[in-house]
């Protein structure tokens, strides 16, 4: 069943629930008030004084010894005003009036009772089915988590109240408290997994950024997995010697160097593209490409690993879609009239083959741009959300995978594992 319709469903059941258990009470107290009446409007003289007190004569409970009070002098009064009122039509209908009555109302009563416990058991057993579509993580409706692997059914959607943590098809938010990380990693030791993490570091960004990165990712860094960092300079003799965690290894690959930082960040799209093809596809399954001037300050493990992967910009998960920085220019073909959720370029990955098809499908993206003249709002960035908006990701990090320290605090961050580096130059922060 879907979240939808079981959502739906659990709204009016319970609202029919308790709109129904106060109703049924209420017959119930109206169905007793009219049989004590009728009982008490029956009693001829010649009963009354054979038995005065018919509330003696019928011990129970305290309620019902009240109504049976409560209806004699209601029809006494009825009776006096009104001495033509015939009440045997009534008893034609509750045959079970008069010296009956008591055992039946007991009778009753024990019933109502065993019928409101049943109630509130099949409400109770009812709620938890129905808990998944209506609980207050504020899961967009209509959608149900498509797990990639058997390990992400282990992800506690519940868990996180606070925020979203499912997309509208599916895919799931990765947030603190969600995922126990030892099932993740067993799981991806079990099936082999490696990891190649890609990094730029041209001109002055391999001086300020590179060692810091490196050494930080051994720390944090899909610790437990093979990983290769695939580092991309300009100046190969300027990398730093590391001493890295057994079972990681670091490859460095000449490339170009362009005078803009933009021309930098789209080319490299073309960039990490050639080196799946040539190197990473024959010796990893997932890859994630990140920008070199951040620092992992907590885990980022393997519960990030799936088959296409992104990551919430950190600036723009809690707002408006309106202000999302969309490129709204029709000539470009990163051009986004709406969309989902705003991806940060800052990291993205995935397995290989989906990271193929996203570095090549922005490239060319790109490249038709060049030939008409035209740059998009926030360049590879730019081509990235488009992509993701025609491709949806499998999963989606939430900005605890990246976070900006020019933010401020957060009640929903619990945890930093990535965290931008001050910034040397005009872009965007």
């Amino acid at each position: 069943m879907g979240f939808l319709m079981r959502g739906f469903l659990a709204s009016v059941f319970r609202f029919f629930f308790f709109f129904g258990f106060a109703f049924v009470c209420f017959c119930m107290s109206v169905l007793s008030l009219i049989c004590l009446a009728v009982a008490s409007w029956k009693a001829v003289p010649e009963e009354e004084e054979r038995c005065s007190d018919p509330v003696r004569r019928c011990a129970g409970p305290p309620g019902m010894n009240f109504g049976l009070n409560v209806g004699r002098r209601v029809l006494s009064k009825m009776r006096n005003r009104c001495p033509e009122f015939q009440a045997c039509r009534l008893l034609r209908l509750l045959p079970f009036a008069d010296s009956l009555l008591c055992n039946r109302l007991r009778v009753l009563y024990g019933l109502c009772g065993c019928v409101i416990l049943l109630l509130f058991f099949l409400i109770g057993a009812s709620g938890r089915f129905f808990e998944s579509a209506v609980r207050e993580f504020r899961s967009p409706p209509g959608t149900k988590l498509q797990t990639e692997y058997n390990v992400d059914s282990s992800l506690d959607l519940r868990s996180r109240t606070d925020v979203t943590t499912c997309t509208d098809w599916g895919a799931p938010i990765m947030w603190d408290g969600m995922f126990d990380p030892n099932i993740y990693d067993e799981h991806h030791k079990k099936m082999g997994s490696t990891v190649a993490l890609t990094v730029f570091a041209i001109g002055r960004y391999l001086e300020l950024y590179l060692m810091e990165f490196l050494t930080s990712a051994d720390r944090h860094f899909m610790v437990g997995l093979p990983v290769t960092y695939y580092v991309f300079t300009d100046a190969p003799e300027n990398v730093p010697g590391l001493h890295l965690m057994a079972g990681r290894t670091l490859e460095i690959i000449p490339v170009k160097r362009h005078e803009r930082w933009q021309d930098i960040s789209m080319m490299r799209m073309k960039t990490i593209a050639d080196a799946i093809q040539t190197r990473i596809r024959h010796r990893h399954r997932y890859i994630f490409c990140l920008d070199v001037d951040q620092v992992f300050v907590g885990r980022f493990g393997s519960e990030a690993l799936g088959e296409s992967v992104a990551l919430m910009h950190s600036s723009f998960y809690n707002t408006p879609q309106e202000r999302y920085t969309y490129d709204h220019n029709p000539n470009s073909t990163a051009y986004m009239e709406k969309g989902d959720l705003y991806y940060h370029a800052a990291v993205f990955g995935g397995t290989w083959q989906s990271v193929a098809n996203l570095t090549e499908s922005c490239h060319q993206g790109i490249m038709a741009d060049k030939r008409n003249q035209v740059e998009a709002l926030w360049h590879d960035e730019s081509h990235l959300n488009k992509y993701f908006w025609l491709h949806k990701p499998s999963k989606v990090l939430s900005p605890e995978y990246c976070w900006n320290l020019l933010n401020g605090f957060s009640k929903e961050i619990h945890v930093q594992r990535l965290r931008w580096g001050e910034k040397h130059d005009d872009r965007r922060t």
